[in-house]
């Protein structure tokens, strides 16, 4: 199955920036930015992030507020204090064996930096990669891990999997099967969430936002500080 999946993706490969390079730092950026945002809103983000700070001891050296500020519009703000933690800890100790040391990456996340920048023999496995091998059955080598991201992201779908055009279906159990949709998170409209957020871009705009209990919130996370009852962005590096 795998030289079959290698000739589909030299034809239907996403072009995607982070794929042209194996510097760990850039793609330890792409792969927190690429957590729950969707790849095409990441890829001009990515590219304006490395421009500002090419390299972990650039980011370590910016103030939690300054990447705070730049990570707006991607969400989840917590990934960028902890990509930022990650960028400090390489630049006081270098890269750990072991790169679940680094703040905020977890299993997926360190074994796509391992395979992906330092040529570790690890087969990465997010969602894409664990839905195309749990249908197939079938075993892959680390160095079909981008073909297999990209086929579990546009054929082999969650619902409804495109086999028609799937280059595996000939060979594959699960072929012209349909699937429950998973459970979805909530709308973000009216959301708490969506309170942390409108409240942290206020702070960001120099504004004072109003609802005391989503700045709780984010101060508890270290994304905002609160003195004398002003609040404002965290500027320690």
């Amino acid at each position: 199955m795998e030289a079959l999946l290698s000739v589909w993706y030299g034809r239907h490969g996403r072009d995607l920036p982070w794929r042209t390079t194996r510097d760990p730092y850039a793609i330890l950026v792409s792969e927190v930015m690429a957590q729950q945002t969707q790849v095409e809103r990441v890829v001009p983000r990515w590219e304006r992030w490395l421009e500002r700070w090419p390299t972990a001891d650039a980011l370590a050296a910016a103030s939690p507020g300054e990447v705070i500020t730049e990570w707006q519009g991607l969400g989840y703000n917590r990934r960028a204090l902890n990509l930022h933690r990650a960028a400090q800890h390489i630049a006081a100790h270098g890269w750990p064996d072991d790169l679940t040391e680094l703040p905020g990456v977890g299993r997926y996340t360190a074994d796509a930096v391992a395979c992906f920048a330092f040529g570790r023999d690890v087969l990465p496995e997010d969602v894409n990669v664990r839905r195309v091998t749990d249908r197939t059955g079938a075993t892959f080598s680390p160095a079909a891990a981008q073909a297999l991201m990209d086929l579990g992201a546009t054929v082999c779908l969650a619902r409804i999997p495109r086999c028609g055009i799937c280059p595996l279906a000939e060979g594959c159990p699960s072929r012209g099967r349909r699937y429950e949709p998973l459970r979805k998170q909530g709308p973000l409209e009216g959301s708490f969430r969506q309170r942390r957020a409108q409240a942290l871009r206020a702070v960001v705009a120099g504004e004072q936002p109003s609802d005391e209990e989503a700045v709780t919130a984010l101060a508890r996370d270290g994304l905002v500080h609160v003195r004398d009852g002003l609040v404002s962005l965290p500027s320690a590096p």
